[in-house]
């Protein structure tokens, strides 16, 4: 293979589509106060400058893209702003998504369809305008894609759906990419629930507001990890211990996982009656009346102890305790 080389954060360019608000926008002023120059992209231009205009506050590059990911030409409409901005691009981010609540029978074929135009084609189109310029001088692909990547949960399962279809995409274009001894590396990002406005922008037929199950992390844990990928080549990285523990849970105890539909229903639904406002399924917009999580962690211990090169032990030994507990409570 050839060599892979990442450079350092401090002299790369970064672009991040999604790049607005949530992990998008966490990801950007985390790049830049690490010195590298970043390319924000996403469908709203007014949230895009506001988050370029707090990464110019304290001394970072930015230049922003309004574009849709669903749009197979504005990716490459991306990568030659990226160009014209800085002269090259060393690491590209599909971070954009999108999410609906409700069960699977209640949401309209045409909705199913807008989403995996956002959370999948996204990806696709992304991935397949990045490649053929950082297979000639090296980079990295990162991909953004959830626990339920690995694991579907009950009442998203069209974006459970969008998320598996990511995973074997990027699964499958890693190895194609070794194949060929490309100095690209393919990486994975599975976030558990982050605090963003994920539920608010998310398309609801539910009869209340959504709420994510816990536990609940910044979108700070998640830049972390994908700035991480971004200079230390990897293959996946989960974000939060509870994402780790669902996925191993899903491929070691399917039953049990199956038996916790119930619990993660009901921990999708708030005690706020549904709302009438917009979402950001086919247009920019937020919902007003989605309550935010009353208890966030800043960071994962999980992923900071992955992200600093010696995991693997004090990992194994977490999950096989905690999935150990689990499955002990389920017998009693």
């Amino acid at each position: 293979m050839r060599k892979l080389n990442l450079k350092p954060l401090a002299e790369q360019v970064l672009v991040i589509t999604g790049g607005s608000s949530g992990i998008g926008a966490a990801t950007g002023r985390a790049a830049a106060r690490a010195g590298a120059r970043v390319v924000l992209a996403g469908r709203d231009a007014a949230e895009l400058d506001k988050v370029a205009e707090s990464i110019r506050t304290e001394g970072g590059q930015v230049t922003t893209v309004t574009m849709d990911v669903g749009i197979e030409e504005d990716h490459h409409r991306l990568l030659q702003a990226a160009l014209e901005a800085y002269g090259s691009v060393d690491t590209w981010v599909n971070n954009a998504g999108v999410s609906i609540f409700g069960p699977l029978q209640s949401v309209p074929i045409e909705d199913q369809r807008k989403l995996f135009e956002t959370d999948y084609w996204g990806v696709v189109y992304g991935s397949l305008t990045a490649v053929p310029y950082l297979r000639e001088r090296g980079g990295a692909l990162i991909n953004v894609g959830s626990e339920v990547s690995d694991r579907a949960i009950p009442m998203q399962g069209a974006y459970s759906a969008a998320k598996h279809a990511v995973k074997g995409f990027t699964d499958a274009l890693r190895m194609e990419l070794m194949h060929e001894n490309l100095p690209v590396s393919v990486t994975l990002i599975k976030p558990g629930s982050i605090d963003t406005d994920y539920t608010r922008r998310a398309r609801n037929y539910m009869d209340v507001e959504p709420v994510l199950p816990p536990p609940i992390y910044s979108p700070e844990a998640v830049a972390q990890a994908i700035l991480y990928a971004a200079h230390k080549p990897q293959r996946d990285l989960y974000v939060g211990s509870a994402a780790k523990i669902m996925a191993s849970l899903g491929h070691r105890a399917p039953g049990l996982m199956d038996a916790l539909g119930g619990w993660l229903t009901r921990h999708q639904r708030s005690n706020v009656p549904a709302s009438e406002g917009g979402d950001g399924l086919y247009e920019p917009g937020v919902r007003t009346a989605t309550p935010s999580p009353s208890k966030v962690r800043r960071h994962s211990y999980y992923t900071e102890v992955n992200t600093r090169g010696k995991g693997m032990f004090w990992l194994g030994t977490g999950a096989v305790l905690l999935v150990g507990t689990a499955l002990a409570r389920r017998r009693h």
